[in-house]
């Protein structure tokens, strides 16, 4: 039996069948129930564990359909439209479903029917029932009122004139009906009974592709899996090149022959949809999951699912059918990496429109940064030679992440360089020195109070030993009360 705390009192939340046999009711005080049996044995409800159990139970449905929604704390709603077919048909799909919950140890109820409500109330009140379309209201009249999904306070009030089962309210007038109890006891009833739509919200996003492989075999080796991925994006690549598309994010469900669930994720930076490369994609994430993965007694079903996908631009190829893309070999590797060590593990610098270097480039995914694309040179167009090339001003091959701190002792000028300072207990004499370039600050990027912020003079610096850095100095001589400050923000060489 369990428990739970409900109006500062232990009441039973759930019992099994012997619990039922000695005449102990859900609802009923904790107290109450060990004054009849003493010897009962009770367990504090555990709702996040219970919420656990039912997520992995909708992820096992899957293999059934891609709809399935959580209906409250013990429930699950299938969509099974257009898949019961591929099980023999709807009787066999029910067995199959009951069948194999019962050798994983759940004692559950099912019920199939046109609508979810008429389906709600058949697993409940009529277990293994399946209710023909246009039956839903034989099904539904000697039900109590609870299979209707109303509140329990429009409940008692039915109750309360004698209105006691979900066949009395449908032979009731409808408007003394709505205006007494409200109109959500009639959306109950018109849902149940097919006269309004009821959608049904799957848990997760149905993927716009998917190809599975049902075997009569479980399989368990890395080897066999990574087979049948290969097997499955072949008939995947057909799909794609019909809708001229390519796969940018791709999912591997392996389902456990226990109920259990692997999802196994794997994103591209360009899209694809040649199989022997979704295969290497997916040996180097199978790779860095092998200890996470569990293969129990084996899986018996595989699916391959295209979570996302873009346009895919085709390529023309030379006279030896071989297609130049400087650009694929490194967005393959960048991939592979991806997948064995996570998306963070290979990044790219990205230009940002700042004046700040530490701002001025950004450090992104590099499936997230945009590729750079070449346009293609126009035939026939004179270039222009005229114009004068801009140079942009140098700048270090290692940028610090943050601007360390040197001590200055002397300057030729006051808005000069340095003729030699230290840096890490080091003292450096300047053989040569380029500058000042004056960097502003960005008032309207600044927090509040610090929009003044003093201006930057950067120096490329030369030491005695051929060593180049580039500093600056923070602020100008007599502009405030504070002397500037020094800075090392970077090296050249």
């Amino acid at each position: 039996m369990i428990s739970h705390r409900q109006a500062n009192a232990q009441r039973i939340a759930a019992l099994d069948e012997r619990a039922e046999a000695l005449h102990l009711k859900r609802g009923m005080g904790i107290a109450d129930a060990r004054a009849m049996h003493p010897s009962i044995d009770i367990v504090e409800a555990d709702p996040e564990a219970d919420r656990r159990l039912l997520e992995s139970l909708a992820d096992w449905c899957d293999r059934y359909t891609p709809l399935v929604a959580i209906d409250a704390t013990d429930g699950l709603f299938l969509d099974v439209t257009g898949c019961t077919h591929l099980f023999g048909g709807e009787r066999s799909m029910l067995d199959d479903i009951l069948s194999r919950f019962f050798h994983q140890g759940f004692d559950v109820r099912a019920g199939l029917a046109a609508t979810p409500g008429a389906a709600w109330a058949a697993a409940r009140f009529a277990s293994d029932c399946i209710v023909p379309g246009g039956e839903e209201e034989a099904l539904l009249a000697p039900l109590p009122l609870a299979a209707l999904r109303i509140e329990p306070e429009i409940r008692a009030s039915l109750e309360s004139v004698g209105l006691r089962t979900a066949g009395a309210v449908m032979a009731a007038p409808r408007a003394p009906l709505a205006r007494r109890f409200g109109v959500s006891l009639l959306l109950r009833l018109d849902q149940a009974l097919g006269r309004l739509d009821e959608a049904v919200s799957p848990r997760l996003p149905v993927a716009p592709l998917s190809v599975e492989r049902h075997l009569a075999e479980p399989i368990m080796l890395t080897d066999e899996i990574e087979r049948l991925v290969k097997m499955l994006a072949t008939t995947l690549k057909a799909d794609l090149e019909r809708r001229g598309e390519g796969a940018r994010r791709l999912a591997l469900l392996l389902f456990r022959v226990d109920g259990a669930v692997s999802r196994i994720a794997v994103g591209t930076s360009r899209p694809l949809r040649e199989p022997l490369l979704i295969q290497k994609l997916f040996h180097e994430r199978l790779a860095a999951l092998e200890q996470d993965i569990d293969a129990g007694y084996g899986f018996d079903l595989v699916r391959l699912s295209v979570l996302s996908a873009a346009a895919f631009d085709m390529q023309q190829a030379d006279l030896a059918g071989e297609t130049r893309d400087d650009g694929a070999d490194i967005a393959l590797f960048a991939d592979r990496i991806r997948a064995r060590l996570g998306e963070s593990a290979v990044l790219k610098p990205v230009a940002v429109d700042s004046h700040l270097p530490e701002r001025a480039v950004a450090m992104l995914p590099f499936a997230e940064a945009p590729q750079r694309i070449s346009p293609p040179k126009k035939p026939g167009k004179i270039q222009d030679t005229s114009s004068k090339p801009v140079f942009r001003p140098e700048r270090p091959i290692r940028l610090f992440r943050s601007p360390e701190p040197i001590e200055v002792p002397a300057t030729e000028m006051p808005e000069g360089p340095p003729m030699n300072f230290r840096w890490r207990r080091a003292l450096y004499r300047v053989a040569r020195a380029e500058g000042p370039e004056r960097i502003a600050p960005e008032w309207w990027r600044e927090a509040p109070g610090q929009e003044d912020a003093p201006t930057r003079d950067y120096f490329r610096i030369e030491d005695s030993d051929g060593r180049r850095y580039w500093l600056y100095r923070q602020g100008l001589y007599g502009a405030s009360q504070a002397a500037p400050r020094w800075f090392m923000h970077g090296v050249f060489a």
